[in-house]
């Protein structure tokens, strides 16, 4: 059907095109409507594999997609065939290619579909990190106002509890403690009431005498009595008045401590606030930290909740050059997980004699995929899962 002087019509994919050999006879006219209709017949059948692919393409995976395109390319290539004859060349430009740089799809998708159980069981160990800080901070401040006087720790001093650290003027308040005790130790007044007793206990004897050998009334012997009993309290007034004047002597005595500030336990002055002749209202003076043992806080993810128990030892490697990893005892564990971050948090006691390890030294913790149901991946036994790296103490 081809003209000699025209050359074979090529179809690549949905389309077509015919390529004139610039000869010196012009075709005919049934040539001419012949090759008229040989493209849009191409088309038409490229455009409905394309359809169709196309369909297949919504509920196939995307390694069905390639065996697709590759009906629609010998579709296509079929009907130009029935036409003309297609190079080489085309042929070669309808094939299927894999392009490295570009993504598996099909090992993307078999790998998405991979059990959890696999994935977990896949994943490294995780590591957990720390911060090593005090067991106990405070920032020791004095109850009362004043004008500090002297301040016998600086920073880096160790301390005891009980121990003065800091001492505000009181001239006042010792001038006061002075006249407290003076009067106390006053007792000229129950003296006097006892002497009175005394007598008043002679004249109740006498007139009591007297009365039996008829020389006195019975009036008489009454009001000698009656004397008697008030002496008796003048001396019980006496001793409850010296008992006031030594309660009162102890409250002068405790305003005086209280312009002593004392180290409330055992720690290290980490900082130092105030200085000699500075006033004192309500601001601390000192920050006192207890460096042994130090506290581990640690942060754990809800999904390895139960992973640790009270009093268990674990190992907490702190990021310092040279320093080894130390076991660390579990004092505590937060029963309320945090919603926000989905972690709960985990408390430890390091023991640091001698204070050798600073606070404040960032730490991590060694710890394996799972090691109870709460952390065992759905499908897999709890008896294959590996123990997490901690010893419980016997």
């Amino acid at each position: 059907m081809a003209h000699p002087n025209w050359q074979d019509t090529v179809i690549e994919g949905s389309h077509a095109a015919a390529v004139d050999t610039t000869t010196a006879s012009a075709p005919s006219k049934k040539h001419r409507k012949l090759l008229a209709i040989v493209p849009v017949l191409g088309m038409l059948a490229g455009g409905a594999v394309l359809i169709q692919q196309t369909g297949r393409a919504q509920t196939q995976a995307p390694a069905a997609l390639a065996s697709s395109t590759a009906t629609a390319t010998a579709t296509a290539n079929a009907t130009a065939t029935t036409i003309a004859a297609p190079s080489p060349a085309s042929t070669e430009a309808n094939t299927l290619k894999p392009n490295p740089s570009k993504p598996n799809i099909a090992a993307t998708v078999q790998g998405s579909l991979t059990p959890p159980a696999a994935r977990l069981a896949k994943a490294p160990a995780a590591t957990l990190g720390c911060l090593i800080g005090p067991m106990r901070v405070a920032d020791i401040g004095s109850p009362v106002t004043g004008i500090v006087g002297q301040i016998n720790v600086d920073i880096g001093d160790s301390v005891r509890q009980g121990q003065p650290l800091v001492v505000l003027r009181s001239e006042v308040e010792a001038a006061g403690e002075k006249s407290a005790k003076t009067r106390w130790g006053i007792d000229a007044d129950i003296r006097s009431a006892q002497a009175s007793l005394v007598l008043a206990n002679q004249k109740f004897t006498r007139a009591t005498g007297l009365l039996s050998e008829g020389f006195v009334s019975p009036q008489a012997v009454e009001q000698a009595r009656a004397e008697q009993e008030v002496a008796t309290q003048r001396v019980a007034q006496s001793k409850g008045q010296r008992d006031v004047l030594a309660t009162d002597l102890n409250v002068v005595r405790a305003q005086v401590e209280q312009r002593t500030v004392r180290a409330p336990f055992d720690g290290v002055i980490v900082e130092r606030f105030r200085h000699p002749g500075e006033r004192v209202e309500d601001r601390p003076v000192l920050r006192l930290a207890t460096l042994n043992p130090l506290r581990v806080d640690l942060v754990v993810p809800a999904a390895r909740f139960g992973q640790f128990k009270l009093r268990d030892s674990i190992a907490v490697q702190p990021e310092l050059p040279g320093v080894a990893a130390a076991n660390a005892e579990v004092t505590h564990v937060d029963r309320v997980i945090d919603a926000a971050s989905n972690t709960y948090r985990v408390r430890l006691s390091l023991a640091n004699p001698g204070n050798k390890l600073p606070a404040g030294a960032r730490c991590s913790v060694d710890s394996l995929t799972s090691n109870s149901a709460a952390v065992t991946a759905p499908g897999t036994s709890s008896a294959t899962a590996q123990p997490v790296v901690f010893k419980p103490r016997s």
